[in-house]
């Protein structure tokens, strides 16, 4: 199984050759201790501030080069009505900002992770990091300047470490989280996305837009490169250990925040409706998983997930696995 996933990411790279301020200081991730930075590092071309850092460096797990994964800076869109290629039950991360509704199938975001795009005026970078499934939406903006962010070729707790172009500071993708460089101890503002089928989009936002393909990764278009990933029983180039009370590879429903909370997939397609600290959980089917089968459009249905508040507005939250949540979340809880 390793062996499988470790030429998925060859083939991946060489296939390349919360509201608020736009970016808040996190006051419970202090600097860690003085530290010396891995000798490879310096030979890679970053210009990253290494002397500064919220994390051990031998939390990062060194995968391949930077931006062999490429990250999409024009984004292209056509109508959705216009789709003829995509099957309805393919997942796409949803948004709607700024009264612009997009889509961005996971069968794009599978082969670049990171779409710089502006929601009329508002900069955004939207990620999806697969050994994860975790997708959120960030604002590009930090300290008032707007950078845009590409792929690390590395990773911490088998996610996503992002970079911003402008400084080179490394972000984590699950939480926003600056881990090395000037920025190291700020955060990232996220914006409410939702996982959901195609045909849930078009049904939510008849007047939306989706993305168009890159035609750099545009003959991989719905082929999943890690199929067997959300049934196998060890993350890909995960280090830590994985929880004992639940599958690893359950999908969960992730809110975070002062009170961070998660709730179990299986638990809640059972129920359909769940009510939790003043927000209400919801199921329906008709989504594909994205990391099952070889073909997108073929794997098991997850079902479409909602979470919102009394007001009925969206919640940020994650869908993302069990093991990923506890290692960022040891002590999280999680209904099931």
């Amino acid at each position: 199984m390793i062996g499988h996933f470790a030429k998925v990411l060859a083939v991946v790279a060489l296939s390349a050759s919360a509201f608020g301020s736009t970016v808040s200081f996190a006051d419970t991730i202090p600097l860690w201790e003085k530290q010396e930075t891995p000798r490879h590092w310096t030979f890679e071309g970053w210009n990253t501030d290494f002397s500064k850092a919220t994390i051990p460096y031998w939390d990062v797990t060194d995968v391949i080069g930077r931006d062999n994964i490429p990250a999409i800076d024009e984004p292209k869109f056509e109508d959705v009505n216009n789709n003829i290629i995509i099957p309805g039950n393919e997942p796409v991360i949803g948004i709607e900002l700024n009264g612009i509704a997009r889509a961005y199938p996971l069968r794009i975001m599978m082969w670049h992770e990171i779409v710089n795009d502006n929601f009329a005026g508002i900069p955004v970078s939207v990620t999806y990091c697969p050994l994860c499934n975790t997708s959120i939406v960030f604002d590009r903006r930090i300290d008032g300047e707007t950078t845009t962010f590409g792929t690390s070729g590395k990773l911490r707790n088998s996610d996503l470490i992002m970079y911003d172009r402008a400084s080179h500071t490394w972000w984590q993708q699950f939480d926003g989280n600056a881990l090395a460089g000037v920025h190291a101890g700020k955060k990232l503002t996220s914006y409410p996305s939702r996982l959901m089928s195609l045909d849930l989009f078009k049904e939510t936002y008849p007047e939306g837009q989706m993305l168009l393909p890159d035609p750099r990764r545009i003959s991989q278009l719905g082929r999943n490169p890690y199929a067997g990933y959300d049934s196998s029983f060890q993350p890909f180039l995960f280090k830590g250990e994985l929880p004992e009370d639940i599958n690893g590879m359950v999908r969960v429903i992730l809110v975070q925040g002062d009170e961070p909370f998660a709730v179990a997939l299986p638990k809640l397609s059972e129920d359909k409706v769940l009510s939790k600290n003043g927000l209400e959980f919801r199921w329906k089917e008709g989504q594909s998983s994205a990391l099952d089968t070889s073909r997108i459009s073929d794997g098991r249905d997850v079902g479409n997930i909602e979470v919102v508040d009394a007001n009925g507005d969206l919640v940020t939250h994650e869908i993302t696995f069990a093991f990923s949540a506890r290692a960022f979340l040891p002590d999280l809880e999680i209904l099931q």
